[in-house]
């Protein structure tokens, strides 16, 4: 017992411990201390000149960067067609669900697209289908990953509801999004020669080895009763079916494009392009909008303006930011001048 009425405890010599309090004070100062941010650290200070330097400097790098990107993305040759309206015949104009559904009305239509710039090979071919929501919660969960690789030897096919089975017999794949795969189909003609379409290696490498069995087969999969489906030949392994790989993956965002295909050939400026489209897939229902994409590629993808206006418009405001500040600094006082000090000012009074 100290003096002052307060303990001490005194650790024997060559004991090697320490008590538990001593741990715990010595853990509470250091929680102390992170908690009140009263750690070591780097505090620059601010000034007018470093601000007016890292706008300078930001829009010095940010808008020849974004100009860059923009041409880039300038530079791709794309041509997007909208076909979901042209390919329903005068008659059924006013009532698209029930032509969509009728399966004696002709659903090929043609089509002929102008080349506007010379396209090199490859060529990629994209559908892309609007207000589409493949996000959806109840859309998303309802697919069985165990099922996809492992097919019938996988049984609890309870999160693929309500698509489980068809005609009393299980469905593989199972689930909403399969049941809904995207079926329309197109062929590419240039004058009296038709394009071949390359549908291999469309979709992710992981994809087809580690998520889709190289065993395991279609089975029951009938033409869908929702708004799409198709059949899957049942003789091809699920590896080998990149179509509904590529549509597995679901989207984020209502508009979204999915590759269909690529185009190995050049195209010049001034082709006309004859299409034949297959309108199978029921984007009417839920008032979609379906167009055809055909599109090169540069080194950062295909054409997206975003990037580079997003870059030129934080370069220009980072610069714009920059003058204001450097007009403000020359008007006003100098940084930390004494003569504006309260205690200069009582000491020459005094």
């Amino acid at each position: 017992m100290d003096l002052d009425g307060s303990s001490s405890l005194v650790v024997p010599e060559g004991s090697g411990s320490i008590p538990a309090g001593h741990v715990q004070a010595r853990r509470h100062t250091a929680y102390y201390h992170f908690t009140q941010q009263s750690l070591p650290a780097c505090k620059p200070v601010l000034t007018p000149t470093w601000v007016i330097t890292v706008f300078l400097l930001m829009g010095v790098l940010f808008i020849p960067v974004g100009l860059v990107v923009l041409h880039t993305s300038r530079s791709v040759a794309e041509i997007v067609y909208r076909y979901d309206a042209e390919c329903v015949p005068l008659s059924y104009k006013n009532n698209m669900v029930a032509y969509i559904k009728d399966s004696s009305s002709p659903k090929l239509c043609s089509a002929s697209l102008k080349v506007n710039r010379t396209m090199k090979a490859p060529i990629y071919i994209y559908y892309q289908l609007d207000n589409y929501y493949q996000n959806h919660r109840r859309y998303v969960k309802s697919r069985s990953d165990k099922q996809l690789l492992h097919g019938l030897a996988y049984n609890d096919t309870s999160s693929c509801k309500p698509i489980q089975s068809h005609n009393g017999l299980p469905i593989v794949p199972c689930g909403l999004i399969a049941w809904s795969l995207f079926n329309d189909t197109y062929m590419f003609a240039l004058g009296s020669s038709e394009l071949k379409v390359n549908r291999k290696n469309i979709a992710w490498k992981s994809d087809r080895e580690h998520k889709f069995g190289k065993h395991v087969y279609p089975f029951n999969f009938q033409n869908g009763t929702l708004i799409g489906g198709g059949n899957l030949d049942p003789n091809i392994p699920l590896s080998d079916h990149e179509d509904l790989i590529v549509w597995m993956r679901a989207a984020a965002l209502p508009s979204f494009r999915k590759l269909y295909g690529r185009i190995e050939e050049d195209l010049h400026a001034d082709d006309v392009l004859d299409i034949k489209i297959m309108n199978n897939y029921n984007s009417y229902s839920f008032g979609g909008r379906k167009k055809l994409v055909i599109s090169t590629s540069s080194w950062l993808g295909g054409r997206n303006d975003f990037l580079g206006v997003a870059y030129i418009f934080v370069g220009s405001s980072s610069l714009l930011i920059s003058i204001f500040f450097t007009l403000l600094h020359m008007k006003s006082r100098p940084y930390g001048e004494t003569n504006y000090s309260t205690w200069i000012k009582r000491s020459s009074s005094g």
